[in-house]
């Protein structure tokens, strides 16, 4: 949870501060509208950030710890898969690469926690 949420945060705050230089780096053409797009991702990066990292402590598997890990599994594999999608373009940007397989692992690691097992008994 704490790798998750420092990972997030990081996302986050560069999205939420560094929107044009993103969009550079992409080579992506300047406009307000994808600014704006993107300083809202930011946003929701950091309320999951804030969301992982308050319940870093809490068990994942159990009933009040299931929606925190559906929320997880759901922005880490909708940004995975749209961004496996996209390899060819993803692939010129080693950042973008990195996002890639950071977002593949922890889609993984939540749909394992969500659907895995669960905790075992004593």
């Amino acid at each position: 949870m704490s790798a998750s949420a420092a990972y997030l945060a990081a996302l986050g705050v560069a999205a939420s501060f560094l929107p044009r230089e993103i969009m550079v780096h992409v080579g992506s053409p300047p406009g307000w509208f994808p600014e704006l797009v993107i300083q809202i991702a930011g946003a929701a990066w950091l309320a999951l950030a804030v969301l992982n990292w308050a319940a870093r402590g809490n068990l994942l598997g159990g009933i009040y710890g299931r929606p925190v890990a559906l929320a997880n599994v759901a922005n880490f594999a909708i940004a995975a898969i749209t961004l496996l999608k996209h390899l060819p373009q993803v692939r010129s940007s080693p950042a973008l690469l990195a996002v890639t397989a950071a977002s593949t692992l922890f889609a993984v690691w939540f749909a394992y926690v969500l659907f895995g097992p669960g905790p075992q008994s004593r």
